[in-house]
């Protein structure tokens, strides 16, 4: 089989796997979708890198989407002004969506990911542990919280968020070898 072949399998699966996930239930909104076990799974499952990146890609969309539309719009101007490293304003939206929707998980992890681009890890820690409160799967969350205990020099800590990590999202890059790392040092230490 040639390289244009195996894409097109590839990219032709992808789409179906997809198209599948959309008809198979309705969409709620994100981290309650009931798709998102599906995905999971799909995740889980797989071995080759579009099909895990175009379900990791659908997991993201459908946490970030909500179906209230304001606060998508929100969700949104937030992302962007964090992305334009805007931090006082990206805090004070994602702060007022969680007011407005407190059970948005997507939204405490953003403003978790702004405190720790401040360097507020003591908020940040917060706000990842009521991201996991609402969604233990969270993958960006866990990995965060393994990259707020590196910050604070707790290794034992940071190895067992990066380990929950890949519990959840085995292919997730370079969690791998930053497990075997600290895993490394916990047991060099131990010796």
């Amino acid at each position: 089989m040639n390289a244009h072949n195996f894409l097109m399998r590839i990219i032709v699966k992808s789409i179906v796997v997809f198209l599948s996930l959309l008809a198979a239930s309705p969409v709620l909104a994100d981290q309650n979708d009931p798709r998102l076990d599906n995905l999971f799974n799909i995740l889980q499952s797989i071995e080759e890198l579009m099909e895990i990146r175009a379900a990791e890609n659908l997991i993201w969309s459908t946490w970030l989407h909500h179906e209230n539309a304001e606060y998508d719009r929100m969700m949104r101007i937030g992302s962007r002004a964090m992305g334009e490293r805007r931090f006082d304003q990206a805090i004070g939206i994602f702060s007022s969506l969680i007011q407005k929707a407190p059970d948005y998980a997507e939204a405490w992890n953003k403003r978790a990911t702004v405190y720790f681009m401040i360097g507020d890890l003591t908020l940040s820690a917060k706000d990842v542990d009521r991201t996991l409160e609402l969604e233990p799967r969270h993958f960006g969350a866990l990995s965060g919280l393994g990259q707020i205990e590196l910050q604070r020099g707790n290794g034992d800590a940071a190895l067992k968020a990066f380990e929950s990590v890949l519990e959840v999202h085995p292919h997730l890059p370079g969690i791998e070898a930053l497990v075997r790392k600290l895993g490394d040092e916990v047991r060099g230490r131990e010796l």
